[in-house]
């Protein structure tokens, strides 16, 4: 995989990053728009991870710390780098990120149906938690 460059994305790829989630991610959220890609970069300019092929996006994670806890998001590969080392490649990355902030602990949010994810999870040795839900409340609208 040694073709395969990790590195934070800028504000310059807000868009670039809209267009592939549109293809490579499973499901929306209300800040897929470039003000809220901007606003996570700019909030913590380390968190939206990028994987670059040739400098062709092949994948993206944010790997969000509070603090407190590490969250993981949009864990996406393009459809054709699928099964090669991307996701994984990504998760190092984005767990290194959480270490050396002094996170103990990753979380990510996977939708429920969306199997394939599960078991992407699952390989990188994550581990469902059936006592927690998601509780959520939109706090603007549009």
């Amino acid at each position: 995989m040694s073709d395969l460059r990790i590195r934070p994305a800028a504000p310059a790829d807000a868009a670039a990053v809209l267009a592939f989630w549109r293809v490579a991610a499973e499901g929306t959220s209300i800040s897929d728009d470039e003000a809220g890609v901007a606003r996570l970069i700019g909030t913590d300019p380390g968190a939206l991870l990028l994987a670059e092929r040739d400098g062709t996006l092949t994948g993206t994670v944010i790997a969000g710390f509070d603090g407190w806890r590490c969250h993981l998001y949009r864990l996406a590969v393009h459809p054709s780098a699928r099964r090669q080392g991307v996701a994984t490649a990504l998760l190092a990355a984005a767990e290194e990120r959480f270490t050396a902030l002094g996170g103990r602990r990753g979380d990510a949010m996977v939708l429920e149906r969306n199997e394939r994810a599960q078991h992407a999870w699952q390989s990188a040795g994550y581990a469902r938690e059936e006592q927690w839900r998601r509780w959520t409340k939109p706090l603007a609208t549009g």
